[in-house]
């Protein structure tokens, strides 16, 4: 199972990215190891929109997550836009 903290769903508004990006990101993406025994995971998607007055192809999601109890805890999320 997946669980996001509330930071990790404020990052997300903030951010552009939704719900079901992230979980994409988790299942699917590019895992890697972060700063304080974290996980990290990374994932491109087609994006085709404007963002903040400037359109953009590519939307690229990066969540940060740890392992608790079996499940990831989404800590927070940082999305980049090509």
């Amino acid at each position: 199972m997946i669980r996001l903290h509330p930071h990790a769903k404020e990052r997300m508004a903030e951010r552009g990215a939704t719900e079901d990006e992230v979980i994409a990101t988790i299942e699917g993406g590019e895992g890697f190891p972060a700063k304080y025994g974290r996980a990290g995971f990374r994932r491109n998607f087609s994006f085709s929109d404007i963002w903040r007055g400037k359109h953009y192809g590519i939307k690229q999601i990066e969540a940060y997550a740890v392992k608790d109890a079996g499940d990831w805890i989404v800590i927070t999320v940082i999305t980049r836009y090509f």
